[in-house]
């Protein structure tokens, strides 16, 4: 399952798996750095050397299909996005099957339709935050959690009226009202490192804490 699509992430899913191998994708929100190679992968479904049985499963905002189609149109024939996709608008307390996994996406405080996404399986769970403000709905979605992969973009808050994103503090704080397992910070704001991220997250949360490396492998439970 390939859980957001921004700029990039399309060529690194393509290192270990096919588009027409796919079960399904996921977008939090509309935002061109989680979803802009939807458009590169309409094509490569399409287009490309590979051969889909069906449409691939994709769970995203309401008006995903629309963007989508708005971005790709070249004339006045809309574009036929949902021969590449079967497009599943996600609400607050969507809930879906996807092989052995039960995705369930809540509804989060991000300015634009957004979600967090939570996914279980055989008794483990990884909560995924999207881009948010802290909410109670992330911290209900990711109560008792093994991991909790949680943005950490801004530096500080200027005001509560303007806050669109996690602080890494707000991320352990996150993790800590939830008892989550574990922590993963991702999504780090450029006037932080990494290192600082996980060290201003772990005043706030005593468990485990590590950072979403490119290219990192974590265990989940």
């Amino acid at each position: 399952m390939w859980v957001d699509a921004g700029t990039g992430t399309l060529a690194q899913l393509q290192r270990h798996i096919r588009l027409d191998e796919l079960d399904a994708i996921w977008i939090s929100h509309l935002h061109a750095d989680h979803s802009a190679d939807l458009l590169t992968a309409y094509y490569g479904a399409l287009y490309a050397d590979v051969q889909l049985a069906a449409p691939i499963p994709l769970y995203g905002p309401p008006g995903t299909a629309d963007r989508l189609a708005h971005f790709l149109t070249n004339t006045s024939t809309r574009s036929p996005v949902e021969s590449a996709f079967a497009i599943d608008e996600l609400h607050d307390g969507h809930q879906a099957r996807v092989g052995p996994l039960t995705l369930t996406s809540r509804a989060v405080a991000h300015g634009i339709p957004a979600f967090a996404l939570r996914v279980e399986v055989a008794g483990r769970s990884l909560v995924y935050s999207g881009d948010t403000a802290p909410c109670p709905s992330l911290t209900h979605l990711a109560e008792g959690c093994d991991v909790l992969l949680c943005e950490a973009e801004s530096a500080k808050v200027q005001s509560e009226e303007e806050q669109v994103h996690h602080t890494p503090d707000d991320a352990g704080d996150a993790a800590a009202r939830a008892e989550a397992g574990r922590l993963v910070v991702t999504h780090v704001g450029r006037f932080l490192t990494p290192q600082e991220a996980v060290a201003r997250a772990s005043t706030r949360f005593e468990g485990p804490i590590d950072y979403a490396t490119p290219g990192a492998t974590f265990s989940v439970g």
